[in-house]
Order: C-alpha cells, then sequence, then structure tokens
C-alpha cells in the first residue's frame, strides 16, 4: 500500500496505542511490586531511595505518555522515528523491570538490590535523558525552542549525575539525586507541560 494514501491523523494514533502498550507493561511492574511491597510488608527491608525512584519512575511514564501527544506535529512518519519511540518506551520498561525483579531470593533488602544494580539502571536513565534531546528535536524546532536555555542546561547536568550514580554507592549522594530528580521533574511538568496543546 502507498504510504502517501495515509494520513497523519490515521498513523499516529496507530503508533501511540503500540507505545502505549509498552509503557503500561512498565506501569504494571512498578504498580505489582508496590502491591507486593503491601500486601507482604516484613518481607525485605524497604529502602526510601529505592521507593523514590519507584515514584519518580511512575511520574516518568505518566509524563511520557502526556507528552508524546505532541508528536501528532509530525507530517511524515518513518520506520525509523516509529522505532526510536519504541525503543524509548522499551528502555523505559526496562527501568521498571529494574526496580523490581522477579525475585529477591538473591538479595537481603531493596538497598541490597538496588545498589548492586544501579550500574544498569542508571545507565538507562542517563540514555533517557540523550533519547528525550531526540525526541524533542523530533518534534520541531519550535517545539525544541519551547524549553529555551533551562532545558540545555537541565540535560546535561541530569545526565551527569546519572553517571556519577553508577559509579558511587554513597548512599548520601543517591538520597539528593533522587530527591532532586523528583523535585525538578514535578515542577518541570507543572511549569512546561501543564496544557498539552
Amino acid at each position: 500500500m502507498n504510504p502517501d494514501t495515509h494520513t497523519v491523523a490515521e498513523v499516529f494514533p496507530h503508533i501511540r496505542i503500540i507505545m502505549g502498550m509498552v509503557i503500561g507493561l512498565g506501569v504494571t511492574r512498578l504498580l505489582s511490586g508496590v502491591a507486593r511491597i503491601v500486601q507482604h510488608p516484613r518481607g525485605y527491608q524497604l529502602y526510601p531511595v529505592h521507593l523514590a525512584w519507584v515514584a519518580m519512575l511512575l511520574l516518568m511514564l505518566i509524563h511520557f505518555w502526556w507528552w508524546e501527544f505532541g508528536l501528532f506535529q509530525i507530517q511524515h512518519w518513518t520506520f525509523g522515528k516509529y522505532l526510536f519511540l519504541i525503543g524509548y518506551a522499551v528502555i523505559l520498561f526496562l527501568m521498571c523491570a529494574l526496580l523490581f525483579p522477579d525475585s529477591m531470593l538473591d538479595y537481603k533488602s531493596y538497598e541490597d538490590f538496588f545498589i548492586s544494580r544501579r550500574a544498569w539502571f542508571f545507565g538507562l536513565l542517563a540514555s533517557t535523558y540523550l533519547l528525550d534531546v531526540i525526541d524533542t528535536l523530533l518534534k520541531g524546532q519550535e517545539h525544541f525552542a519551547r524549553f529555551g536555555n533551562e532545558y540545555m542546561i537541565r540535560t546535561p547536568i541530569f545526565f551527569a549525575l546519572s553517571i556519577i550514580a553508577i559509579f558511587t554507592t554513597n548512599r548520601t549522594f543517591h538520597m539528593l539525586f533522587v530527591a532532586a530528580a523528583l523535585i525538578y521533574q514535578a515542577s518541570w511538568i507543572l511549569r512546561l507541560f501543564d496544557d498539552i496543546v
């Protein structure tokens, strides 16, 4: 079938549904993990930093689904763009899977688990900041310019903090990083993404 016969109005909902399925799996993973903690509170010792990253990931997933509505502005879809967006969603899902493993038998606590898996988790987190730049550019120069200088400062800072988090086990650093990330992300959403149009 000739791709020119498809309108943007037909293509975009199809792509958004596929992305939504992957994002839905991530949300399910997080909520199932939290439900397991509620059901078995004495199973494994909780770690506030781990729980804060769970909240951060849930916020990131909800925000991802919200801001990707901006993709309706793309007039020409290619398989490469489609594959990029699915890949982005898959990375977010993998981060969720890294927060709640299938089994905790090899770990003494959520702190032990989180610190031992930090290289994978923060490596993926660092990649999301790079992917976000590409995603923002996909939506057009006008969309990219909307974020101003703050975006160009915010992105490398959080990327650098993610890289540092890969290599350090310092509990204070990890606590401050997730607190700053949560506060900033909430502020970023409220200031720049409250209105979807």
